[in-house]
């Protein structure tokens, strides 16, 4: 196979966004949520322990802290675990879930930015944290967003609201 004319860097930066945004070996956020009828937001079907809802906010505040501890050495992160899992089953109202969605996709691309800067070195720990850096929290983010975004779908199979 004949070698790329990209660097490196490029292509694991591309790599990375791909992750982030397309359906390599998993659902994108955007498909595992898509037409989920609102009365199931807040349904924890037996034996689970959150609902939709609560998994979709809970990706929405993860996100959040990864972004901004990214960028901003001063970010304080909320407590752990009660500031990353909301207490409602579901959202207040159609505005609170809206808002939601646009959040997670806004701090995304908001991170897509990041890796998109030449400027910042995928590799190079950031000076505040414990040896964290931009290809690790990137990572962390795609991961994490993946595993809740499989029980998302789970529970749309037992709530028999998933058409696959």
């Amino acid at each position: 196979m004949p070698k790329s004319n990209q660097p490196a860097d490029t292509i694991l930066r591309q790599q990375l966004i791909d992750l982030l945004t397309s359906t390599n070996a998993h659902q994108p956020f955007d498909a595992a949520i898509n037409d989920l009828p609102a009365e199931l937001r807040h349904v924890k079907p037996k034996g689970v322990p959150y609902s939709i809802w609560q998994l979709v906010d809970h990706i929405r505040i993860v996100q959040w802290d990864i972004l901004e501890f990214s960028r901003d050495a001063s970010h304080q992160s909320p407590p752990w675990p009660s500031g990353y899992w909301p207490q409602e089953a579901g959202p207040a109202d159609e505005t609170e879930w809206q808002q939601a969605l646009t959040q997670i996709r806004r701090d995304r691309d908001a991170f897509i930015t990041l890796l998109n800067d030449p400027q910042r070195d995928l590799y190079e720990p950031f000076e505040h944290g414990e040896g964290q850096n931009l290809l690790r929290e990137a990572l962390l983010i795609a991961d994490h967003t993946a595993y809740h975004i499989g029980e998302i779908i789970i529970i749309r199979r037992l709530l028999n609201a998933w058409g696959n």
